[in-house]
Protein backbone atom coordinates (compact mmCIF):
# COMPACT_ATOMS: atom_id res chain seq x y z
CA UNK A 1 0.00 0.00 0.00
CA UNK A 2 2.76 2.44 1.00
CA UNK A 3 4.80 1.62 -2.09
CA UNK A 4 1.82 2.32 -4.36
CA UNK A 5 1.24 5.63 -2.60
CA UNK A 6 4.86 6.68 -2.94
CA UNK A 7 4.93 5.79 -6.64
CA UNK A 8 1.77 7.83 -7.25
CA UNK A 9 3.57 10.91 -5.92
CA UNK A 10 5.72 10.89 -9.02
CA UNK A 11 2.73 11.76 -11.17
CA UNK A 12 2.50 15.13 -9.44
CA UNK A 13 5.44 16.18 -11.58
CA UNK A 14 4.63 14.49 -14.86
CA UNK A 15 1.23 15.65 -16.04
CA UNK A 16 -0.03 18.50 -18.23
CA UNK A 17 -3.10 20.69 -17.91
CA UNK A 18 -4.87 22.25 -20.90
CA UNK A 19 -1.80 21.58 -23.00
CA UNK A 20 0.46 23.70 -20.77
CA UNK A 21 3.30 22.08 -18.84
CA UNK A 22 3.42 22.20 -15.07
CA UNK A 23 6.82 23.50 -13.99
CA UNK A 24 8.45 22.03 -10.90
CA UNK A 25 11.72 23.91 -11.08
CA UNK A 26 14.29 25.68 -13.16
CA UNK A 27 17.78 25.01 -14.46
CA UNK A 28 20.47 27.18 -12.94
CA UNK A 29 24.25 26.86 -13.08
CA UNK A 30 27.40 27.84 -11.25
CA UNK A 31 30.97 28.13 -12.45
CA UNK A 32 33.17 26.09 -10.15
CA UNK A 33 36.77 27.15 -9.80
CA UNK A 34 37.42 24.15 -7.57
CA UNK A 35 36.18 21.64 -10.17
CA UNK A 36 37.20 23.86 -13.10
CA UNK A 37 33.88 23.46 -14.88
CA UNK A 38 30.38 24.86 -15.21
CA UNK A 39 27.96 22.89 -13.04
CA UNK A 40 24.29 22.66 -13.92
CA UNK A 41 21.79 22.84 -11.05
CA UNK A 42 18.14 21.83 -10.93
CA UNK A 43 16.30 24.11 -8.50
CA UNK A 44 12.82 23.69 -7.04
CA UNK A 45 11.27 26.31 -4.78
CA UNK A 46 7.82 26.01 -3.14
CA UNK A 47 4.86 27.17 -5.22
CA UNK A 48 4.20 30.06 -2.81
CA UNK A 49 7.89 30.88 -2.41
CA UNK A 50 8.42 34.24 -0.74
CA UNK A 51 11.59 36.14 0.08
CA UNK A 52 9.95 36.98 3.40
CA UNK A 53 10.04 33.31 4.40
CA UNK A 54 12.99 31.00 4.99
CA UNK A 55 13.15 27.44 3.65
CA UNK A 56 15.29 24.41 4.51
CA UNK A 57 17.37 23.16 1.59
CA UNK A 58 17.71 19.60 0.28
CA UNK A 59 20.95 18.93 -1.62
CA UNK A 60 20.29 15.98 -3.88
CA UNK A 61 23.00 13.96 -5.62
CA UNK A 62 22.38 12.28 -9.00
CA UNK A 63 20.03 15.17 -9.73
CA UNK A 64 18.82 13.90 -13.10
CA UNK A 65 17.68 10.61 -11.56
CA UNK A 66 16.15 11.72 -8.27
CA UNK A 67 14.87 15.28 -8.72
CA UNK A 68 11.32 14.57 -9.89
CA UNK A 69 10.63 11.98 -7.20
CA UNK A 70 11.97 14.02 -4.30
CA UNK A 71 10.24 17.23 -5.41
CA UNK A 72 6.94 15.36 -5.83
CA UNK A 73 7.19 13.88 -2.35
CA UNK A 74 8.06 17.16 -0.69
CA UNK A 75 5.24 18.99 -2.49
CA UNK A 76 2.75 16.38 -1.27
CA UNK A 77 4.13 15.86 2.23
CA UNK A 78 4.40 19.58 2.98
CA UNK A 79 0.88 20.46 1.84
CA UNK A 80 -2.27 19.17 3.60
CA UNK A 81 -0.60 16.53 5.75
CA UNK A 82 2.29 18.81 6.76
CA UNK A 83 4.60 15.85 7.41
CA UNK A 84 7.60 17.96 6.46
CA UNK A 85 8.22 21.67 5.80
CA UNK A 86 8.18 23.28 2.39
CA UNK A 87 11.72 23.12 1.11
CA UNK A 88 14.05 24.24 -1.64
CA UNK A 89 15.51 21.29 -3.55
CA UNK A 90 18.90 21.60 -5.24
CA UNK A 91 19.47 18.73 -7.65
CA UNK A 92 23.11 18.26 -8.62
CA UNK A 93 23.39 16.50 -12.01
CA UNK A 94 26.59 14.62 -12.77
CA UNK A 95 29.39 15.58 -15.11
CA UNK A 96 31.83 12.89 -14.03
CA UNK A 97 30.05 10.69 -11.50
CA UNK A 98 32.91 8.32 -10.79
CA UNK A 99 35.32 11.16 -10.14
CA UNK A 100 33.02 13.21 -7.92
CA UNK A 101 31.28 10.54 -5.86
CA UNK A 102 34.29 8.46 -4.83
CA UNK A 103 36.36 9.70 -1.89
CA UNK A 104 39.51 7.72 -2.75
CA UNK A 105 41.19 6.25 -5.82
CA UNK A 106 40.76 2.49 -6.09
CA UNK A 107 42.03 -0.41 -8.10
CA UNK A 108 39.71 -2.12 -10.64
CA UNK A 109 38.85 -4.96 -8.26
CA UNK A 110 35.21 -5.49 -9.28
CA UNK A 111 33.88 -6.72 -12.65
CA UNK A 112 32.00 -3.47 -13.23
CA UNK A 113 35.05 -1.34 -12.43
CA UNK A 114 37.46 -1.39 -15.34
CA UNK A 115 40.86 0.23 -15.45
CA UNK A 116 39.57 3.43 -17.08
CA UNK A 117 36.89 4.05 -14.44
CA UNK A 118 39.25 3.29 -11.58
CA UNK A 119 41.80 5.71 -12.99
CA UNK A 120 39.45 8.70 -12.73
CA UNK A 121 38.15 7.85 -9.26
CA UNK A 122 38.98 9.65 -6.04
CA UNK A 123 37.81 13.22 -6.65
CA UNK A 124 35.30 13.23 -3.79
CA UNK A 125 37.33 15.62 -1.67
CA UNK A 126 37.23 18.33 -4.33
CA UNK A 127 33.54 17.69 -4.92
CA UNK A 128 32.66 18.21 -1.25
CA UNK A 129 34.82 21.35 -1.24
CA UNK A 130 32.77 22.57 -4.22
CA UNK A 131 29.54 21.97 -2.28
CA UNK A 132 30.86 23.59 0.91
CA UNK A 133 32.72 26.60 -0.49
CA UNK A 134 30.87 27.38 -3.72
CA UNK A 135 27.45 25.74 -4.01
CA UNK A 136 26.04 26.32 -0.51
CA UNK A 137 27.15 30.00 -0.43
CA UNK A 138 25.65 30.48 -3.92
CA UNK A 139 22.29 29.01 -2.88
CA UNK A 140 22.24 30.99 0.37
CA UNK A 141 23.01 34.21 -1.52
CA UNK A 142 20.38 33.76 -4.22
CA UNK A 143 17.51 32.05 -2.39
CA UNK A 144 15.71 32.58 0.90
CA UNK A 145 17.19 29.73 2.92
CA UNK A 146 17.13 28.39 6.45
CA UNK A 147 20.42 27.26 7.92
CA UNK A 148 18.89 23.76 7.94
CA UNK A 149 20.31 21.53 5.19
CA UNK A 150 19.67 17.91 4.17
CA UNK A 151 21.99 15.75 2.03
CA UNK A 152 20.60 12.81 0.02
CA UNK A 153 22.58 10.29 -2.00
CA UNK A 154 22.14 6.80 -3.48
CA UNK A 155 24.80 4.18 -4.24
CA UNK A 156 28.04 6.12 -4.82
CA UNK A 157 26.01 9.15 -3.80
CA UNK A 158 25.25 7.36 -0.53
CA UNK A 159 28.98 6.77 -0.09
CA UNK A 160 29.53 10.51 -0.54
CA UNK A 161 26.83 11.23 2.06
CA UNK A 162 28.53 8.91 4.56
CA UNK A 163 31.97 10.35 3.82
CA UNK A 164 30.62 13.86 4.43
CA UNK A 165 28.98 12.79 7.68
CA UNK A 166 32.29 11.35 8.88
CA UNK A 167 34.58 14.22 7.89
CA UNK A 168 32.29 17.27 7.59
CA UNK A 169 29.33 16.62 9.92
CA UNK A 170 28.75 20.35 10.35
CA UNK A 171 27.84 20.83 6.69
CA UNK A 172 24.35 19.34 6.97
CA UNK A 173 21.73 18.80 9.65
CA UNK A 174 20.42 15.53 8.26
CA UNK A 175 21.88 12.83 6.04
CA UNK A 176 20.15 10.22 3.87
CA UNK A 177 22.35 7.39 2.59
CA UNK A 178 20.48 4.98 0.31
CA UNK A 179 22.16 1.64 -0.37
CA UNK A 180 25.59 3.32 -0.12
CA UNK A 181 28.63 1.75 -1.80
CA UNK A 182 30.47 1.09 1.44
CA UNK A 183 32.55 -1.63 -0.24
CA UNK A 184 34.53 1.11 -2.00
CA UNK A 185 38.32 0.87 -1.91
CA UNK A 186 38.40 -2.33 0.17
CA UNK A 187 35.88 -0.85 2.63
CA UNK A 188 38.24 1.97 3.52
CA UNK A 189 35.57 4.38 4.80
CA UNK A 190 33.79 1.55 6.61
CA UNK A 191 36.99 0.66 8.45
CA UNK A 192 37.43 4.29 9.44
CA UNK A 193 33.89 4.38 10.81
CA UNK A 194 34.74 1.42 13.04
CA UNK A 195 37.03 3.75 14.99
CA UNK A 196 34.81 6.82 14.72
CA UNK A 197 33.60 8.42 17.93
CA UNK A 198 30.19 10.01 17.42
CA UNK A 199 30.99 12.87 19.77
CA UNK A 200 29.43 16.32 20.25
CA UNK A 201 29.95 17.15 16.58
CA UNK A 202 27.02 14.82 15.90
CA UNK A 203 24.56 16.39 18.32
CA UNK A 204 21.30 17.35 16.58
CA UNK A 205 22.37 15.43 13.46
CA UNK A 206 20.19 12.76 11.84
CA UNK A 207 21.03 9.85 9.57
CA UNK A 208 18.62 7.58 7.70
CA UNK A 209 20.13 4.48 6.09
CA UNK A 210 18.14 2.65 3.41
CA UNK A 211 19.22 -0.92 2.62
CA UNK A 212 18.12 -2.75 -0.54
CA UNK A 213 17.95 -6.52 -1.03
CA UNK A 214 20.86 -7.22 -3.37
CA UNK A 215 21.39 -10.80 -2.23
CA UNK A 216 21.12 -13.95 -4.30
CA UNK A 217 17.92 -15.96 -4.01
CA UNK A 218 17.86 -18.14 -0.91
CA UNK A 219 20.01 -15.82 1.19
CA UNK A 220 18.89 -13.61 4.05
CA UNK A 221 20.55 -10.88 6.11
CA UNK A 222 21.91 -13.44 8.58
CA UNK A 223 23.30 -15.95 6.08
CA UNK A 224 24.88 -13.28 3.90
CA UNK A 225 27.17 -12.09 6.70
CA UNK A 226 29.12 -15.35 6.43
CA UNK A 227 29.36 -15.19 2.65
CA UNK A 228 32.71 -14.29 1.09
CA UNK A 229 31.85 -13.90 -2.61
CA UNK A 230 32.19 -10.60 -4.45
CA UNK A 231 28.49 -10.60 -5.38
CA UNK A 232 27.46 -9.96 -1.77
CA UNK A 233 30.29 -7.52 -0.95
CA UNK A 234 27.96 -4.55 -1.40
CA UNK A 235 25.24 -5.57 1.07
CA UNK A 236 27.67 -7.08 3.54
CA UNK A 237 29.43 -3.75 3.86
CA UNK A 238 26.13 -1.92 4.40
CA UNK A 239 24.97 -4.41 7.03
CA UNK A 240 28.28 -3.94 8.85
CA UNK A 241 27.76 -0.19 8.75
CA UNK A 242 24.24 -0.63 10.14
CA UNK A 243 25.55 -2.77 13.00
CA UNK A 244 28.25 -0.24 13.87
CA UNK A 245 25.82 2.65 14.01
CA UNK A 246 23.20 0.68 15.93
CA UNK A 247 25.77 -0.06 18.67
CA UNK A 248 26.59 3.62 19.25
CA UNK A 249 26.18 4.40 22.94
CA UNK A 250 26.78 8.16 22.91
CA UNK A 251 23.35 8.82 21.36
CA UNK A 252 24.39 12.11 19.79
CA UNK A 253 23.51 11.03 16.25
CA UNK A 254 19.82 10.31 15.64
CA UNK A 255 19.96 7.14 13.53
CA UNK A 256 17.44 4.88 11.84
CA UNK A 257 17.78 2.22 9.16
CA UNK A 258 15.26 0.30 7.07
CA UNK A 259 15.87 -2.94 5.19
CA UNK A 260 13.66 -3.24 2.09
CA UNK A 261 13.36 -6.92 1.32
CA UNK A 262 11.23 -6.35 -1.78
CA UNK A 263 13.42 -3.63 -3.30
CA UNK A 264 16.62 -3.95 -5.30
CA UNK A 265 19.42 -1.43 -5.71
CA UNK A 266 17.60 0.45 -8.47
CA UNK A 267 14.10 0.52 -6.98
CA UNK A 268 14.93 1.41 -3.38
CA UNK A 269 15.51 5.21 -3.64
CA UNK A 270 11.86 6.26 -3.95
CA UNK A 271 10.53 4.44 -0.92
CA UNK A 272 13.65 5.12 1.16
CA UNK A 273 13.44 8.86 0.44
CA UNK A 274 9.82 8.88 1.59
CA UNK A 275 10.64 7.01 4.82
CA UNK A 276 13.63 9.25 5.42
CA UNK A 277 11.55 12.42 5.20
CA UNK A 278 9.01 10.99 7.64
CA UNK A 279 11.71 9.96 10.11
CA UNK A 280 13.86 13.07 9.96
CA UNK A 281 10.90 15.43 10.28
CA UNK A 282 9.03 13.42 12.91
CA UNK A 283 9.04 16.59 15.03
CA UNK A 284 7.38 18.75 12.41
CA UNK A 285 3.68 17.87 12.58
CA UNK A 286 1.70 19.27 15.50
CA UNK A 287 -1.33 17.06 16.13
CA UNK A 288 -4.17 18.80 17.95
CA UNK A 289 -7.51 17.09 17.45
CA UNK A 290 -10.85 18.53 18.56
CA UNK A 291 -11.40 15.78 21.15
CA UNK A 292 -8.04 16.70 22.69
CA UNK A 293 -9.01 20.35 22.86
CA UNK A 294 -12.17 19.41 24.78
CA UNK A 295 -10.14 17.67 27.48
CA UNK A 296 -10.01 20.02 30.50
CA UNK A 297 -6.75 18.42 31.64
CA UNK A 298 -4.73 19.26 28.53
CA UNK A 299 -1.93 21.80 28.80
CA UNK A 300 -2.33 23.25 25.35
CA UNK A 301 -0.10 26.32 25.84
CA UNK A 302 2.81 24.18 27.07
CA UNK A 303 2.41 21.84 24.11
CA UNK A 304 2.43 24.70 21.61
CA UNK A 305 5.39 26.46 23.21
CA UNK A 306 7.43 23.24 23.46
CA UNK A 307 6.65 22.47 19.84
CA UNK A 308 8.02 25.83 18.68
CA UNK A 309 11.06 25.49 20.93
CA UNK A 310 11.82 22.20 19.15
CA UNK A 311 11.35 23.83 15.74
CA UNK A 312 13.69 26.64 16.76
CA UNK A 313 16.29 24.15 17.93
CA UNK A 314 16.11 22.06 14.73
CA UNK A 315 16.23 25.05 12.39
CA UNK A 316 18.82 27.00 14.36
CA UNK A 317 16.83 30.20 14.82
CA UNK A 318 13.89 31.45 16.86
CA UNK A 319 10.58 30.47 15.29
CA UNK A 320 7.33 31.76 16.76
CA UNK A 321 3.82 30.60 15.85
CA UNK A 322 1.97 32.62 13.28
CA UNK A 323 -0.72 34.94 14.53
CA UNK A 324 -3.31 33.11 12.45
CA UNK A 325 -2.40 29.66 13.78
CA UNK A 326 -2.76 30.76 17.41
CA UNK A 327 -5.93 32.71 16.66
CA UNK A 328 -7.50 29.67 14.97
CA UNK A 329 -6.50 27.38 17.84
CA UNK A 330 -7.85 29.80 20.45
CA UNK A 331 -11.11 30.11 18.53
CA UNK A 332 -11.47 26.31 18.54
CA UNK A 333 -10.99 26.37 22.31
CA UNK A 334 -13.65 29.07 22.62
CA UNK A 335 -16.06 26.87 20.69
CA UNK A 336 -15.62 24.00 23.19
CA UNK A 337 -15.88 26.40 26.15
CA UNK A 338 -12.21 26.16 27.16
CA UNK A 339 -12.17 29.92 27.72
CA UNK A 340 -9.29 30.19 30.18
CA UNK A 341 -7.02 28.25 27.83
CA UNK A 342 -8.14 30.37 24.90
CA UNK A 343 -7.21 33.47 26.94
CA UNK A 344 -3.66 32.19 27.43
CA UNK A 345 -3.25 31.59 23.70
CA UNK A 346 -4.63 35.02 22.80
CA UNK A 347 -2.16 36.53 25.28
CA UNK A 348 0.65 34.64 23.56
CA UNK A 349 -0.32 36.43 20.33
CA UNK A 350 -0.21 39.75 22.17
CA UNK A 351 3.32 38.92 23.37
CA UNK A 352 4.49 37.93 19.90
CA UNK A 353 2.63 40.62 17.90
CA UNK A 354 2.33 43.63 20.26
CA UNK A 355 1.74 46.18 17.47
CA UNK A 356 -1.17 44.33 15.87
CA UNK A 357 -4.59 45.74 16.78
CA UNK A 358 -6.41 42.53 15.90
CA UNK A 359 -4.72 40.44 18.62
CA UNK A 360 -5.96 42.86 21.29
CA UNK A 361 -9.44 42.87 19.76
CA UNK A 362 -9.91 39.10 19.93
CA UNK A 363 -8.40 39.00 23.43
CA UNK A 364 -10.95 41.65 24.47
CA UNK A 365 -13.77 39.51 23.06
CA UNK A 366 -12.40 36.55 25.00
CA UNK A 367 -12.57 38.61 28.20
CA UNK A 368 -16.18 39.48 27.39
CA UNK A 369 -16.94 35.76 27.19
CA UNK A 370 -15.17 35.29 30.54
CA UNK A 371 -17.25 38.12 32.04
CA UNK A 372 -14.22 40.33 32.71
CA UNK A 373 -15.49 43.73 31.57
CA UNK A 374 -12.49 45.67 32.89
CA UNK A 375 -9.96 43.60 30.93
CA UNK A 376 -12.14 43.75 27.83
CA UNK A 377 -12.20 47.57 27.95
CA UNK A 378 -8.44 47.70 28.51
CA UNK A 379 -7.75 45.60 25.40
CA UNK A 380 -10.32 47.35 23.21
CA UNK A 381 -8.61 50.64 24.11
CA UNK A 382 -5.22 49.23 23.19
CA UNK A 383 -6.54 47.96 19.86
CA UNK A 384 -8.18 51.31 19.13
CA UNK A 385 -4.93 53.17 19.88
CA UNK A 386 -3.17 51.06 17.26
CA UNK A 387 -5.87 51.16 14.60
CA UNK A 388 -9.01 53.20 15.10
CA UNK A 389 -12.22 51.68 13.78
CA UNK A 390 -15.96 52.19 14.14
CA UNK A 391 -16.30 48.68 15.55
CA UNK A 392 -13.82 49.36 18.37
CA UNK A 393 -15.32 52.76 19.10
CA UNK A 394 -18.79 51.24 19.34
CA UNK A 395 -17.60 48.42 21.63
CA UNK A 396 -15.95 50.89 23.98
CA UNK A 397 -19.00 53.15 23.98
CA UNK A 398 -21.34 50.30 24.90
CA UNK A 399 -19.07 48.88 27.62
CA UNK A 400 -18.25 52.23 29.22
CA UNK A 401 -21.86 53.42 29.05
CA UNK A 402 -23.16 50.44 31.02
Amino acid sequence: MKKSYVCCLLFLCLYTLNGQHISIGKIDSINSKILNEQRELWIHVPDDYSKNEKYPVVYLLDGHSNFHAVVGMIKQMSSGSKICPKMIVVGIPNTNRTRDLTPTKTKPNLPSWNVARAAISGGGGNFISFIEKELIPYIDSNYSTESYRMFIGHSLGGLTVMNTLVYKPELFNSYVAIDPSMFWDNERLLNEIKNLKLDKRYQNKSLFLGIANTMDKGMDTIKVKNDTTKTTKHIRAILTLNSLLAKDTLNNLSFKSNYYQEEDHGSVPIIAEYDALKYIFDFYKLKLRTEFLKDPENVILDIVQNYYKRLSKEFGREIIPSQYFIDDLAQRLMEVQQLAKAERLYKLNVTNYPKNAYVYTVLANCYLALGNKEKAIENFKKANSLSKSSYLTEQLYQLQDN
